[in-house]
């Protein structure tokens, strides 16, 4: 009995150990993507291209869940903190005082809140209910507005100086108007992806759901 019950503690462990190291995987297979993403742009509007990393990083978000993939986009942010020319501009920790600053903070937020609402992936997620797929929006399209948001009240905080309050709202839609067309084109296209990639993740990171 003794000898049975070992095996299957450690057969338990092992499935534990495996399961860590997997998600230890993704967060960091994510983390590197958006360093990458960090450089991939679109140039749809002129003087304005898209840049795909808050896609990127919503992703993480609806395919890895809360903490992954906060996980994710923190290393990413740790990485150019410690100077490592991940961030398209400046690097080091002078690069969350910036006007970016507001925007980068918002990257970590967004990304829990949309593996918030989205869940945690499910093998079950390959056949998809109206509910299911009201949330997995509703989760997408919180994470780019969280984003923005933060980046707006912080380019507002920057401008502090200003006691107008015409000129404040000036700089709060400074920060998300000329982001819109971009991230719709950007929401867009994480709803399939979402779909179609969250039942994949799920067998790595969530197999027993």
């Amino acid at each position: 009995m003794n000898i049975a019950s070992n095996r299957v503690q450690a057969k338990d462990k092992t499935k534990t150990v495996r399961a860590a190291s997997q998600q230890g995987v993704f967060i960091s297979l994510f983390a590197a993507l958006i360093c990458v993403s960090s450089f991939w742009t679109i140039p749809l509007i002129p003087g304005l291209p898209i840049v795909l990393k808050n896609l990127v990083i919503v992703l993480a978000g609806a395919l890895l869940g809360t903490w992954r993939g906060a996980a994710a986009t923190a290393l990413f942010l740790f990485a150019g903190i410690l100077g490592i020319p991940v961030f398209a501009n400046a690097g080091g920790i002078a690069a969350f005082l910036s006007p970016a600053g507001g925007y980068m903070i918002g990257y970590v937020v967004g990304a829990f809140a949309t593996g918030l609402i989205a869940g945690t992936p499910s093998i079950k997620d390959k056949k998809p209910t109206l509910i299911y797929s009201i949330r997995i929006i509703a989760a997408l399209f919180i994470g780019f507005t969280v984003i923005l948001l933060f980046g707006s009240f912080w380019l507002m905080y920057l401008n502090g100086k200003s006691v107008e309050p015409k000129a404040g709202l000036g700089v709060f839609l400074g920060g998300i108007v000329p982001f819109i067309p971009g991230d719709g084109i950007k929401f867009i296209l994480s709803i399939p992806l979402t779909f179609m990639l969250r039942p994949i993740a799920a067998q790595y990171i969530n197999p027993k759901a």
